[in-house]
């Protein structure tokens, strides 16, 4: 009888046939029967060893109670992705890896748990970085564990005083009980004001100790990066009541000024033009500046706040301290402090209006390849009596190459939480680096 195009035998059908029939305590010979195949015909099935037709498919997922889709697609391309991912960061011997896709077949359950076990490592280690991202350069903390600590010192010498001196006269001891009590309660709100940002909590907002730059990526992020509005009639001024309520006023200016920005490059480069270029190839940041007027840093910016966009971007001025922080998964930015000094994003600066191209493979247990695509812009805004002004950008965006295809630059994301122990542009020694030995990460 006619059948459509059979299936692959390379495919994994026949496995998932069999685990189905097994999990199902179903005999080979009553589902051959029942299917109208005789019994050695569907052994050479469910060993791989011949193709199965559309129909036969069909009747034999009616049979075991399951969906023909399940039984042909097999494990999802997502999940084979991340047991790859996996793979790559197993310290020691590498696993088989020709035979991934029938390790997920055959057991999807512990397949996803490997996955979901190599997610929790990452997720851990992002936080280990970020924490000591945290306690090593962020000035609202160094400043708020400051006031604990003078607090504490004036407790202490105020308490000795009183303790150790029987003859104080009784308005000094008055005065001295006055200023314990001061010191009492400037201790306990700092120690408050000190738990609440570690938390993370509403009340570390409310207490201003959040950078602005923190605060108006955070709100960001909470909307996904995502400012569709501003091409709505009422738009802009929409998102700007919206940011009235961010917890600072720096963080109030910040976000009007950036929305008014992007307000003017949405006007000029919409979102439902640039996802027609996109969709025709027109991918390039300079044609597409070229031909809407903006500059190549406007597009970028464009680009990566497309609702959808999986683009990261980050953005510095001529000091090398990072504007705007657009995070992707698998390439970690780092929150405070200097980033990586490898980054293209550097190389950019020194190199006004020149434009870079380079394919980078952050450290980290992902190992995954990233397109980045970098430029210096430079204002002059005073003339040319005034100082330039320079301002990089670097696009991220996934690359889809093989492996092994042209140069890969090894990156960071910054020294103290970089584990490539060998990196020549190290500038302090890493707090994973025995961690990232031991992976077998150089």
């Amino acid at each position: 009888m006619p059948n459509s195009p059979p299936s692959s035998p390379a495919s994994l059908t026949g496995s998932l046939i069999r685990e189905r029939r097994l999990a199902l305590g179903l005999r080979q010979g009553d589902v051959a029967q029942a299917v109208g195949i005789s019994a050695s015909y569907l052994n050479l099935i469910e060993h791989n060893r011949r193709r199965v037709g559309a129909e036969v498919l069909e009747r034999l997922a009616g049979v075991l109670g399951t969906e023909t889709a399940i039984l042909s697609e097999g494990a999802g391309g997502a999940l084979i992705d991340d047991l790859r991912a996996a793979a790559s960061t197993a310290p020691g011997e590498k696993p088989e890896l020709d035979r991934i896709e029938d390790f997920a077949g055959r057991f999807p359950g512990w397949a996803a748990v490997l996955a979901a076990q190599h997610h929790r490592a990452a997720q851990l280690e992002r936080a280990v970085g970020a924490l000591n991202d945290r306690l090593t350069h962020d000035p609202h903390l160094s400043a708020s564990l400051h006031e604990v600590l003078s607090a504490l010192a004036s407790v202490r010498s105020t308490a000795a005083i009183l303790a150790d001196t029987e003859d104080i006269e009784p308005d000094w001891r008055e005065r001295f009980h006055q200023n314990l009590h001061q010191d009492s309660e400037r201790l306990a709100a700092g120690a408050e004001a000190l738990v609440a940002y570690l938390d993370g909590s509403d009340t570390a907002v409310d207490t201003g100790l959040a950078a602005p730059q923190e605060e108006v990526e955070g709100w960001l992020a909470a909307r996904g990066w995502q400012l569709a509005e501003l091409e709505q009639p009422e738009g802009l001024a929409q998102l700007l009541t919206e940011v009235a309520g961010l917890a600072s006023a720096a963080a109030r200016s910040l976000a009007a000024d950036f929305l008014r920005q992007a307000a003017a490059e949405a006007q000029n480069l919409p979102d439902a033009a640039l996802r027609a270029a996109l969709a025709r190839g027109e991918d390039d940041p300079a044609v597409l500046a070229r031909d809407t007027g903006l500059s190549v840093l406007a597009v970028m910016r464009r680009i990566a706040l497309l609702p959808g966009s999986v683009a990261g971007l980050v953005i510095c001025d001529a000091s090398g301290t990072l504007l705007f922080r657009k995070p992707v998964d698998g390439f970690a930015l780092p929150r405070f402090g200097a980033a990586c000094p490898l980054w293209p994003l550097f190389a950019a600066l020194a190199r006004p209006m020149t434009p870079l191209v380079a394919r980078v493979e952050p450290a980290g247990r992902a190992a995954r390849v990233f397109r980045t695509l970098s430029i210096c812009e430079t204002r002059l805004p005073q003339g040319f009596a005034g100082p330039e002004l320079r301002e990089a950008a670097m696009l991220i965006l996934p690359d889809d190459a093989p492996r092994g295809v042209g140069p890969v630059l090894a990156i960071g994301s910054s020294c103290r939480i970089c584990p490539r122990g060998r990196c020549p542009a190290r500038r302090e020694p890493s707090i994973l680096a025995e961690a990232g030995t031991a992976a077998g990460v150089q």
